[in-house]
This record gives C-alpha cells, sequence and structure tokens, in this order.
C-alpha cells in the first residue's frame, strides 16, 4: 500500500515490526487459568464505579489525541511530501487511510467507523490545512478566532465570543502550525522576532506572538476572510445603515470626496470600504496599499501593495510610507490606504490634496472628531515640525468625509454617524453631522433598540453633487422618523 507516494528507501509498513510488540489474542494468559485459588479468593466488591460522562469524554479525546500525534509521525516518515503536491485530494485521503489504518494495527487499536473517520479527516487537515484551526475556518459563522496557548481556543460569532473545545496536543503543536503559516509567506516567528502578521491562503489575517513575550503559551489571531463580497445591498439589508444613507455615499463616492472610514478594532471598517469602493467607476486607476492584503476591490484596473518588514539582519523592509510615496509615481486616479496608523499620514494628506481626489482610508477613533485629533497625532508623531494650525488647514482641505462605524455592546455593527469637514473657523477644523444612529434603549435579553436618522443639515457638498450628475432629494436630509 501507498507506494506511489512512499519515501524513497522507506521500509514498508505493516505488522513485521510491531508485531512482536503488540499482544497477540492468542498469546494471551488469563488470570484466571494461572491461578485458579488466587482467582477465587478475590471478594466480590460489587460493580466498579464508572467515570462521569464528561470524564469520559475528556479520556476519549485524549486517547484520540496520542493516536492521531503518533500516526501523524508515521505519516511524516513514509509520505513523500515533494510528491504529494501533485496529488489529488481523493489520492492524497486514500494514501493517509491506509497508512492510518497499518499503523493502527500494529499499534493493536481498534476503532469504530465514527472514530476511524475523524482521525482520518484530522490527520488530513495535519497534512495539508492548519490542524485543528481547520475546522474553525471552514464554519462560516465563525469570524475571529482567538488561540490561548494550545488549551484555550475562542470563536466569535455573531459579534459574540465563546470557547471551543478544540484543542492542540501542547505547545510544540502549536508552534508547528504557527510555522506552517508564517513560512508559507516568507515571513518568520521565533524567539529574537517573537510577533509576526501575515495572511492566509485564503486571505485571512493572521497575527501571532511566542514566547517568551507570551507567556502562557503563543497567542494567535485570526480576522476570517469574508468569501462572500459584502456589498451595499447587504450591508443595508443587515441594518448596518439606511438606503437614504446609501445614496449619499454613492453620490460621495462617484463624485470623488476623499473618505476617513473611522471606528474601533472589529467595528467593520474594511468591510464598509470595501463596499464603498464598489461605487467607483471602472474606468479608474485605483492603487491599494496596506500592512496585510485584505481589501477586496471589485473594478478591473486595481494594483495591490504590501509592505514588508526587515529581514533576520534587520534590513529589506517596506513600509506602508515607501509604497505610498512610489504609488504617486504610478499615475493613479485613487489610492486607497488600508490602515493609516503612522507617518504615511503626511504622504496620504499630500495625496488627497494634490490631484489624487476620491481617495479612501481607514483609521482607528471612536467618533469623527477623534479621527482628527488622531490625525493631528499621526502628524506629529511623524516628526514634521509644522504649527497645529497648518496642520488642521492641511487636513481640513483634504479630507471631505469621515464615516463612524462601531461595533454596539450586543455585537451589532452600524453606521453611526457621517460628518462633513467644512473647512476653518479661526484655529478650529469646522465639521456637520448629516446621518447618525440615534439609541432608544435594550430589550430584555440586551439588543439595542434605535433607529437612523437624518440631522435635517443640508450636505455641504449639493452643489458638487448636482454638477456631477447626482442631484439628490431634499427629503433625504430631512430627519427620519423611528420606525
Amino acid at each position: 500500500m501507498f507506494s506511489k507516494y512512499k519515501k524513497p528507501g522507506t521500509p514498508p509498513a505493516g505488522p513485521a515490526g510491531a508485531a512482536a510488540a503488540a499482544p497477540r489474542p492468542g498469546n494471551v494468559t488469563p488470570i484466571a487459568a494461572a491461578d485458579p485459588k488466587k482467582s477465587m479468593m478475590q471478594p466480590n466488591r460489587g460493580k466498579p464505579a464508572e467515570p462521569a460522562p464528561a470524564d469520559k469524554e475528556k479520556k476519549r479525546k485524549e486517547r484520540l489525541g496520542e493516536i492521531k500525534l503518533e500516526l501523524h509521525k508515521a505519516l511524516l516518515d513514509n509520505l513523500n511530501l515533494a510528491a504529494l503536491e501533485k496529488a489529488s485530494e481523493s489520492e492524497l485521503r486514500q494514501e493517509i487511510n491506509a497508512i492510518a489504518t497499518e499503523s493502527l494495527e500494529e499499534m493493536g487499536i481498534v476503532l469504530n467507523r465514527e472514530e476511524r473517520q475523524m482521525l482520518n479527516q484530522d490527520l488530513y487537515d495535519e497534512v495539508t490545512g492548519l490542524g485543528p484551526l481547520e475546522t474553525l475556518l471552514k464554519d462560516d459563522s465563525v469570524n475571529d478566532i482567538l488561540v490561548n496557548g494550545p488549551q484555550q481556543i475562542f470563536v466569535e460569532r455573531a459579534g459574540k465570543l465563546q470557547l471551543t473545545d478544540i484543542t492542540f496536543k501542547d505547545e510544540r503543536h502549536l508552534l508547528r502550525i504557527i510555522d506552517k503559516i508564517v513560512s508559507a509567506v516568507g515571513r518568520r516567528v521565533d524567539e529574537s522576532n517573537p510577533y509576526v502578521d501575515a495572511r492566509l491562503g485564503d486571505g485571512s489575517r493572521f497575527n501571532a506572538m511566542v514566547g517568551p513575550i507570551a507567556v502562557d503559551g503563543s497567542l494567535v489571531s485570526i480576522r476570517k476572510f469574508k468569501k462572500d463580497k459584502l456589498g451595499i445591498d447587504d450591508l443595508v439589508k443587515f441594518g448596518a445603515f439606511t438606503e437614504e444613507m446609501a445614496a449619499y455615499l454613492q453620490a460621495a463616492v462617484a463624485t470623488r470626496l476623499n473618505i476617513i472610514v473611522s471606528g474601533g478594532t472589529g467595528s467593520g471598517k474594511t468591510t464598509t470600504l470595501n463596499a464603498l469602493s464598489s461605487f467607483i467607476d471602472n474606468n479608474e486607476r485605483i492603487l491599494t496599499i496596506e500592512d496585510t492584503a485584505e481589501l477586496q476591490l471589485q473594478q478591473t484596473h486595481v494594483g495591490r501593495m504590501e509592505s514588508r518588514p526587515p529581514n533576520v539582519e534587520g534590513k529589506g523592509a517596506v513600509t506602508q510610507r515607501d509604497c505610498l510615496r512610489n504609488a504617486l509615481r504610478m499615475r493613479p486616479d485613487r489610492i486607497i490606504v488600508g490602515e493609516t496608523r503612522g507617518e504615511e499620514v503626511i504622504d496620504m494628506l499630500q495625496a488627497m490634496n494634490t490631484g489624487h481626489d476620491g481617495s479612501m482610508t481607514t483609521i482607528h477613533a471612536n467618533s469623527a472628531r477623534d479621527g482628527v485629533s488622531r490625525l493631528e497625532n499621526m502628524v506629529a508623531m511623524a516628526g514634521i515640525e509644522m504649527p497645529l494650525k497648518a496642520v488642521r488647514s492641511q487636513i481640513a482641505s483634504a479630507v471631505n468625509l469621515i464615516v463612524q462605524a462601531s461595533r454596539l455592546q450586543d455585537g451589532s455593527r452600524r453606521m453611526t454617524s457621517i460628518t462633513e469637514i467644512t473647512g476653518m473657523e479661526g484655529d478650529v477644523i469646522s465639521m456637520q453631522e448629516v446621518f447618525r444612529y440615534q439609541r432608544v434603549g435594550l430589550t430584555p435579553d440586551n439588543k439595542i433598540i434605535g433607529h437612523f436618522t437624518a440631522t435635517g443639515v443640508r450636505s455641504h457638498f449639493s452643489e458638487r453633487f448636482k454638477l456631477w450628475g447626482y442631484d439628490l432629494p431634499a427629503a433625504i436630509f430631512e430627519p427620519f422618523a423611528a420606525e
């Protein structure tokens, strides 16, 4: 068996090697037959106490885990991994099944059909995928996977964290999976470089931190990549914002306003940015710049760039600012920066001010006003000494619109505010809110009650919209009645 994908020079796996160690049914001498008197003297203690179902299930999982570890070693010893790259899924499954069957016979272990199927699937995931994480990656209801050491794996479903019953065998098992992920994208993680950002094959964002920085075991977080691209219609249907707000955002993107999507971690900034990009004309040249490539733009003319960390010698780093500077020489119509978090903010603001209208980015902030303060702070962190008024003037002329995304306490995600930047009044940036999410209360099961409404303020860019052919009705700027 499994000769096609067997390593050259590997002796055939079979009962010959381990037959001596495994007891044969015919060679076992029953205790009663060996010494009948001794067996008769045993007192009758009644039926022994059975372990609780939870303990039995735990022991069963531990036993299967030990068996899987032994079989995985057998697979690595016997399979020619280089030849497997050209094998089909069905051929690989057959080979794994054959090796597992023979190895179980060698060890004298009998499993039922369900356990064997589960074991074969786990072995397949170990060889081709990410081991225990593979099941969670295939589960569409899971948004985030959070690993706190080998024995604790949490997932986020519908905005709520849940502890799973999936575990790794030990820390070495977890480190092997981490190394498999980061080496596939040309990065590394070890004691000298204990944290890493990477992405999985499907585009999911991956971050890991290992010891000695991670005290109780390696820490892993995976932000899953949505296979189905969420468009504006989907977000409206899910209640992220209203059709009136969507019509306004379509006009804002189409008329090339510079937009910043602001929000906290996990609030849906990247999803919102992806949805807004659907309004960009297909004839425009778009360049995207990210630390980890996540954006799913739907246009045909898109150039994607990704920053790069330094190598082992501390050289070769390519920052977002480097990519942004080079992008300005590549004749872009729009530049989209996945997330602005540092000194690249200077080049981003200059691009918005110098002919690249319609550019977009995201920042971490809790409100539109906080977002402007974040931009000011990032300019200061870049080490460029400019008067505060000059910095604010640059921001006011570069940024036209701030879209605030939030994840509320019940796990729902809403576009809680759309704010326009209208210019400067003295030393202060003047802003006006056009739409907001109005919270009313809570249901008994802690679901937030609220509704979207316009503030009654007419858009500062109404004339611009009209000149570009987007004559929005005045009614969409009137406050909405609660449903």
